[in-house]
């Protein structure tokens, strides 16, 4: 796999260019906002052990059947992706009997040096919590274990100076009161009420979340009415993604303010994404998404 702008790997930032081939529903490329791209440290998991073998959410079947070499292999991609975009990428070891350890975002939130442990809703899940604190602790964040029901990153993204929150199918609201106390920062409740976008990072994908210039992309349907009229309001110029997209777990996706990781059929957000200054690059994981899991499931900030 290649991708054609080159990117550093030290900490400097990458003024964007604009992307080639104007298509007929794009903006002119003057019209295009600049996007710069910044170097991200991420956390992964192989999945050595994936397959599909219970039923915690709509995607998952176990009578259907699962490839793990395929999984890998996709895998692979994503990670190799993220070396060309000159990530720092850490890795966890992956626990035997705990297939859905590959989606790593949901093992915790990490800001400011702090690691903000995750407390699984199903049991299938829960010996993952304490696997990825221990990771935490050997890496050297201060880590918090938490006292109430909180699936991590699934369900906590920031942007801005904000932690936006997911609830309604596994992060317990009053998770919602910990983080802030944990962090210091202001917390906005979002509920979801479709259950195949069980996790807010499946319905809403942070584009930049620089302060002054925080922008998001997002499924309305995705959310109860409080949560959409308090998106609308707090994100007038955010991406508004088509059903169809957000199927395939398009929004599932992440950014370094710049290129934008996504699922590679999700072709309608790859032109919205462009409109907007962006570079999409698309990636195939369809057999993780068998287990209801895409890009940014796979993908866990660590910010020190």
């Amino acid at each position: 796999m290649s991708i054609a702008t080159d990117h550093p790997t030290d900490d400097r930032t990458l003024t964007a260019a604009e992307p080639a081939g104007p298509t007929a529903d794009t903006a002119p490329a003057t019209a295009r906002p600049e996007r710069t791209a910044v170097r991200k440290s991420v956390l992964m998991c192989r999945p050595e052990h994936f397959t599909v073998v219970y039923r915690i959410n709509p995607w998952m079947n176990p009578a259907l059947p699962t490839d793990t070499t395929l999984a890998v292999q996709q895998w692979e991609a994503l990670y190799e992706t993220y070396l060309q975009l000159g990530y720092d990428v850490q890795l966890i070891d992956p626990v035997e009997g705990l297939p859905d350890m590959v989606y790593a975002a949901n093992g915790g939130f990490v800001l400011d040096g702090i690691a903000y442990g995750a407390s699984f809703t199903h049991p299938e899940r829960q010996a993952e919590g304490p696997a990825y604190m221990d990771w935490f602790g050997d890496a050297g964040f201060d880590v918090r274990r938490p006292l109430e029901i909180n699936e991590g990153e699934g369900d906590f993204l920031l942007v801005g100076d904000a932690i936006l929150a997911g609830t309604g199918f596994r992060s317990d609201s009053r998770s919602h009161e910990e983080i802030g106390r944990v962090f210091g920062r202001e917390v906005v409740t979002l509920r979801l009420i479709n259950p195949s976008y069980y996790h807010l990072d499946t319905a809403l994908a942070v584009l930049d979340p620089t302060p002054g210039r925080e922008h998001i992309a997002y499924l309305p349907s995705a959310f109860d009415e409080a949560s959409r009229a308090l998106l609308e309001a707090r994100y007038p110029d955010a991406i508004i993604v088509s059903e169809e997209d957000a199927s395939i777990l398009g929004l599932n996706s992440f950014s370094d303010n710049r290129n934008v990781v996504i699922a590679s059929r999700a072709t309608g957000f790859a032109e919205q994404l462009r409109t907007h200054g962006y570079t999409p690059i698309g990636v195939d994981l369809s057999e993780l998404l068998l287990g209801g899991g895409g890009v940014k499931c796979c993908t866990l900030e660590l910010r020190r």
